[in-house]
């Protein structure tokens, strides 16, 4: 049985912490090799759990440092058919790898019960496709159709929700939203943007979200952004009800636009205290953002400022 799934405690005010980019620390400061930038198969072996381990350990640590809550990301970006297909997995060790994915993080918040209090585990979807470009275009009925695997393993789970992450059109969305309504779990939407913040699809950011709240009735719990850097995105959060629905952020290190860090052979981990002002100031935008995180680039000296700016401010 979950743990929060009917009172999310982010919903209730103060600061939770997220972990960063999970796929470029394993990748570029770990030298794990990432088929499909997927880690979601490390959940299946021991020492991929052991790896998985040490890398959320500094950021549960900082939680408990800074007395705040955290929010346990499970490694399922990628764990979906169709990348599932491309590394070797069947669809029955697809459904195991997910559920072992919750599990493993229900064994880690045991570890620090009493310690980092309250630690909310949360079933995380990718998009089908590549999360920086719109590919194969999916109607909302398509999208339900292709998530519904995750959502229903997650909502079986002691997930406590589900956040679909690096989102790049509406009707993905919306379908998962759809399949998040059908097994009755809290859902967040995260929507990525270029450097102009639009969506990769051309949709503005305002848009996006006010269309997802309109056509589902205001069904996810909250919004996120994530994977853009705030240079990319804080001239559009203009005045609105709609930056109310906004309570999390998971930023890249780099202001490098998104084919460029497609691209890149190293990584940019950016100015850690740039990025943490940058967070601080957009909170005087975003009245409800509480969930503080990082993406592509970004580790625990990332997340060590942002939690020292903010939560000195």
């Amino acid at each position: 049985m979950s743990k929060y799934r009917q009172a999310l405690p982010q919903l209730k005010g103060g600061v939770f912490l997220t972990d960063g980019g999970l796929e470029t620390t394993l990748v570029f400061l770990e030298g794990v090799e990432l088929s499909y930038f997927a880690s979601f198969p490390l959940i299946t072996t021991e020492s991929g759990r052991e790896k998985l381990k040490n890398y959320f350990r500094p950021y549960i640590e900082l939680a408990k440092l800074k007395q705040v809550g955290f929010i346990l990301d499970t490694p399922t970006w990628r764990a979906s058919p169709d990348w599932a297909e491309k590394l070797g997995f069947s669809p029955d060790r697809l459904i195991a790898a997910n559920r072992l994915s919750v599990d493993f993080l229900v064994g880690l918040r045991q570890d620090y019960a009493g310690l980092v209090e309250p630690l909310v585990i949360n079933g995380v979807i990718g998009p089908r496709g590549d999360g920086y470009k719109v590919e194969t275009r999916m109607s909302a009925e398509e999208a339900q159709a292709y998530h519904t695997m995750q959502m229903k393993v997650f909502s079986d789970s002691e997930a406590d929700m589900v956040t679909a992450v690096t989102l790049n059109y509406v009707d993905e969305a919306l379908g998962i939203m759809r399949a998040a309504k059908a097994h009755k779990m809290p859902l967040v939407i995260s929507f990525t943007v270029e450097t102009d913040g639009r969506l990769p699809s051309g949709e503005s950011l305002r848009e996006a979200i006010e269309t997802v709240d309109r056509v589902s009735g205001n069904y996810p719990i909250y919004y996120m952004i994530n994977c853009a850097h705030p240079e990319h995105f804080e001239d559009v959060l203009s005045a609105g009800a709609w930056l109310k629905r906004i309570r999390g952020l998971r930023a890249n290190s780099s202001a490098k636009s998104h084919a460029e860090l497609d691209a890149a052979t190293e990584l940019d981990i950016g100015d850690p205290e740039n990025l943490g002002a940058r967070y601080s100031a957009l909170r005087a935008k975003l009245p409800n953002l509480v969930v503080l995180g990082g993406c592509c680039g970004t580790d625990h000296r990332h997340l060590t400022a942002i939690s020292d700016a903010c939560l000195a401010a």
